[in-house]
């Protein structure tokens, strides 16, 4: 059994990382995975390529700049290229669209210039509502750091947020209106990322883990009760989580989940976008740089994947 450490930049990515250790798919590949901690960009970029880290969940938009910079970060498959939204606000407001966000605040659940903070901007904007122009305002969570989104949408601090399973369900049940608003084509959740270094000096392990979380995905969308279960015996970052948020978290990630583990190009191309605003570095690299899909391609070629869901 090989030990392979897979620590995550947001915790949200647990809710999958669960499913995949314990349906027993990582350790039928003979990899003991170490995956519920977490890792800051500063660190992933430090410890993957001196070896201390094997792979990394996430780390979406430093990259590009690091690259630029001559860095070797890689990524080898994407589970998550959409993330469905809703617009969150108080049961008082008048506000029903994104258009009537237009001179109001909504609250953002990351710091500035992070992820997802940098995901509303690229939103509003593309839906016509331009931070830069003081035509919307975002509230990072630095500047209320003692409150939760929640809590300051409900105290008035701000109009609205955008928020995603489960934090839409949570905010249902303290009282919240959440309106169904476009998906944003992104590169979010699971991202299995690494070293070029890596890659081309231990195939073994990148296959054997490119199938475990292949296989893992399998299980997750084909056992919707034992999937349910799982996430809620081990997911307790929020506390319990009940029936109906694990039902809302499992019907949204199943819905957005890439059983194939391929990115899409409008995702890659929004995230760029992030990347640029991050680190203005990252222009003097291709959108596509980072993308290393011949180790999946193999996988997929041999069949692996259609036997999955046969």
């Amino acid at each position: 059994m090989d030990h392979i450490n897979f620590p995550y930049r947001s915790s949200s990515h647990l809710l999958l990382h669960h499913v995949i250790a314990h349906s027993g798919s990582w350790a039928k590949h003979g990899l003991d995975v170490n995956y519920d901690y977490f890792i800051s960009a500063k660190d992933a970029h430090t410890d993957v390529p001196t070896g201390k880290v094997e792979f990394v969940s996430g780390n979406h938009i430093s990259t590009y700049g690091y690259r630029a910079r001559g860095d070797e970060w890689v990524y080898l498959g994407q589970a998550t290229n959409v993330a469905n939204l809703s617009l969150v606000v108080r049961k008082d407001s008048e506000i029903s669209s994104i258009a009537d966000l237009r001179e109001k605040t909504i609250a953002s659940g990351s710091e500035a210039n992070k992820h997802p903070n940098l995901n509303e901007w690229l939103y509003l904007k593309q839906h016509g509502l331009d931070v830069d122009k003081d035509e919307v305002a975002i509230l990072a969570k630095e500047e209320n750091q003692n409150k939760s989104t929640i809590d300051m949408i409900l105290d008035g601090d701000v109009d609205a947020a955008l928020m995603t399973p489960p934090n839409t369900q949570l905010a249902a049940v303290a009282g919240l209106n959440v309106i169904e608003v476009d998906s944003l084509p992104m590169i979010l959740n699971t991202s299995i990322s690494t070293s070029l270094r890596f890659v081309r000096e231990n195939p073994d392990l990148v296959e054997r883990f490119l199938k475990g979380t292949l296989e893992g995905i399998a299980f997750f969308m084909k056992n919707p009760e034992k999937s349910q279960k799982i996430m809620q015996e081990t997911y307790t970052r929020k506390g319990h989580l009940s029936d109906a948020v694990v039902k809302q978290v499992y019907d949204n990630l199943t819905e957005t989940l890439e059983p194939t583990l391929y990115p899409t190009l409008e995702a890659i191309t929004n995230v760029y976008q992030l990347g640029v605003r991050q680190d203005e570095d990252a222009k003097k690299v291709s959108p596509m740089a980072l993308w290393d899909m011949q180790p999946l391609r193999q996988i997929d070629d041999s069949g692996f994947i259609r036997d999955l869901y046969k």
